[in-house]
């Protein structure tokens, strides 16, 4: 999965933002990080697994960055040098806040609808990506841009200690050579192959070997819109039967933040019949991509607003043409960083 984007020659202007910015002007360090600050973000969000988090490790990276400015010596590419500071900046995050999860790496799936679902208040739960967050381009290596963020690679990062977690992120998605991530990291060339190795034996075994990325291309965009367009529907019309046939045999659905999760066509059946499709007020949706993969936002209905409220960003994994996994985000804190509105009337 290696993502290469060569640093390339400075240009003139950017030597003379690069002394600037030295010299204390703010304008100047901005317009020379600007054009990697989604690139950036993408990095904090695979390494730290919440949207949230990476505009915190963000912004925190950039603030030491302009105040260690001073001490980039030019030796390697502002880029090389800017990735080191943000990946320090997310290890010292995930030594304090820990890993985040999915109700799958809590407990076993639930047979039957679970009514009253309390949300586990107590877990940092992984988060979506909105794919606006994605930079295009750049030439497709063995982890290419949407495929670094699917949900099943995101979480499998999670299993991995920070320092692991970085070494495969630099090497695998983003091209560093291992020397460079030793120098990145303050460690060995022998530490950075030896974490690589356990790395990819964890993520070899949690990440399905075809990509969300190549089983989306075997599938007509047409019908991919439509497979979207009836998912929706069915939750909008209550119709069971229609959503059933959008399902896979082993299919299953989760929702964070609530802790309990469905496995198999026959619980999934009986938690939507028993939740979204009949004990839920009615629901609205808008089409949307997450971690690289089809997503609906979902509203539901509120009364004393007199419109329908966000409720949740839905992630459908895919298997040929029908869905293999549904990953509710329910949590309305999401939406801003989709672009999407709070309510629809």
């Amino acid at each position: 999965m290696s993502e290469v984007f060569p640093a390339g020659p400075a240009t003139a202007a950017e030597d003379a933002d690069l002394r600037r910015a030295r010299e204390g002007d703010g304008d100047a360090f901005t317009r020379l990080v600007e054009p990697l600050r989604r690139e950036l973000h993408a990095h904090c969000y695979r390494m730290l697994g919440s949207t949230h988090d990476a505009d915190d490790a963000l912004q925190e990276a950039l603030l030491r960055a302009w105040r260690g400015l001073g001490g980039f010596e030019g030796r390697s590419s502002l880029r090389s040098w800017l990735y080191a500071v943000a990946t320090r900046t997310c290890l010292d995050a995930v030594r304090s806040r820990g890993r985040r999860a999915l109700p799958m790496d809590l407990g076993p799936f639930s047979e039957r609808a679970v009514i009253e679902n309390a949300p586990a208040t107590d877990v940092a739960w992984l988060g979506p990506y909105p794919d606006a967050g994605l930079v295009d381009g750049g030439p497709a290596g063995r982890y290419a841009q949407r495929e670094a963020v699917e949900l099943a690679f995101v979480a499998a990062l999670q299993h991995l200690p920070g320092n692991q977690r970085a070494a495969l992120l630099l090497f695998e998605v983003l091209g560093f050579s291992a020397a460079e991530i030793a120098a990145m990291m303050n460690t060995s060339t022998t530490s950075v192959n030896s974490a690589l190795a356990r790395a990819r034996r964890v993520v070899a075994e949690k990440v399905p070997e075809r990509s969300r990325q190549q089983a989306l291309r075997l599938i007509d965009d047409a019908r991919l819109r439509q497979v979207v367009t009836d998912y929706s529907t069915a939750l909008e019309r209550g119709d069971a039967d229609a959503l059933v046939a959008l399902l896979t045999e082993d299919v299953t659905w989760s929702m964070p933040p609530l802790p309990h999760w469905y496995r198999g066509i026959e619980a999934v059946a009986d938690f939507a019949l028993r939740v979204p499709l009949t004990s839920c007020p009615p629901w609205r949706h808008l089409p949307t991509s997450a971690n690289g993969q089809p997503a609906v936002a979902g509203y539901l209905w509120d009364d004393d607003a007199g419109a329908y409220l966000a409720w949740s960003i839905d992630v459908l994994t895919l298997r040929d043409d029908r869905i293999r996994e549904i990953t509710s985000f329910v949590d309305a804190a999401h939406f801003p960083a989709f672009g999407l509105p709070p309510s629809l009337p």
